[in-house]
C-alpha cells in the first residue's frame, strides 16, 4: 500500500517558504483584523457586560488552575511542597469561585490591583528612566509616566469604575489588535 501525498489547501502551502505561506494566507490575517476590532468596537459598546464576562471567565479559569493544583499536591505527598500547593490550590479555587458567584464585586476588587498594578509600574518604570543615562531614558520615563497616571486614573475613580474599566480596556485592546493584523496582512497582499 503506497501513500498518497495529501491534496488540498494545506498541500499546496507545504511546499512554500515560511514567508510565502504567511502571504498566501493574507487574506486569513485580513479576516482575523476585522474580527477582533469589531469584537473591540462590541465591548466597548457594552462595557459592563464586557467586564463582567472576562471576570467571570477569570474565574473559572483561575479555579480549574486551583483544582489542578490541589490534585497534584494529593499526588505528590512524598515532596516537601505537596501542602504548599494544596493551601495555593484552594486560594485558587476560592477566589476563583469568588469571581463566578460574585461577578460585580470581583470586578472591583479586580479593577483596584489593576489601578495599583499599573501605579506602581509606572513609578518604577520613571524612576529606572531618570537612573538611565542613555537613549533608552526618554521612552522609559515617558513609558513611566503615562503608566503611571493610567493607574493613578482608574485608582482615583475607584470603586464608581470598577464595573466598567476591564471592559474598557479589553475592547481597547481588541481594537488595536485588529488594526495591527489588518495593516499585517494588507502588507502581506501588497508583497505578494
Amino acid at each position: 500500500m503506497t501513500m498518497q501525498p495529501p491534496t488540498g489547501f494545506g498541500a499546496k502551502l507545504r511546499g512554500l517558504p515560511p514567508t510565502e505561506q504567511l502571504r498566501a494566507n493574507w487574506a486569513w490575517f485580513l479576516g482575523l483584523g476585522i474580527v477582533a476590532v469589531v469584537a473591540g468596537l462590541v465591548a466597548l459598546a457594552i462595557t459592563e457586560f464586557a467586564t463582567l464576562v472576562s471576570v467571570v471567565t477569570i474565574g473559572v479559569l483561575v479555579a480549574v488552575v486551583g483544582l489542578v493544583e490541589i490534585v497534584l499536591g494529593f499526588r505528590a505527598r512524598g515532596w516537601g511542597q505537596a501542602l504548599y500547593w494544596e493551601i495555593s490550590g484552594l486560594f485558587y479555587v476560592a477566589a476563583g469561585i469568588f469571581a463566578w458567584a460574585e461577578p460585580v464585586q470581583a470586578s472591583v476588587v479586580l479593577t483596584l490591583l489593576l489601578g495599583a498594578g499599573l501605579l506602581a509600574t509606572g513609578i518604577v518604570r520613571a524612576v529606572a528612566g531618570f537612573r538611565h543615562h542613555d537613549k533608552m531614558r526618554g521612552p522609559l520615563i515617558l513609558s513611566g509616566v503615562v503608566t503611571g497616571l493610567l493607574g493613578l486614573l482608574i485608582v482615583s475613580g475607584w470603586p464608581a469604575n470598577g464595573l466598567f474599566v476591564i471592559g474598557l480596556l479589553l475592547g481597547i485592546e481588541l481594537v488595536f489588535t485588529g488594526i495591527n493584523w489588518i495593516f499585517f496582512a494588507l502588507r502581506l497582499r501588497s508583497h505578494a
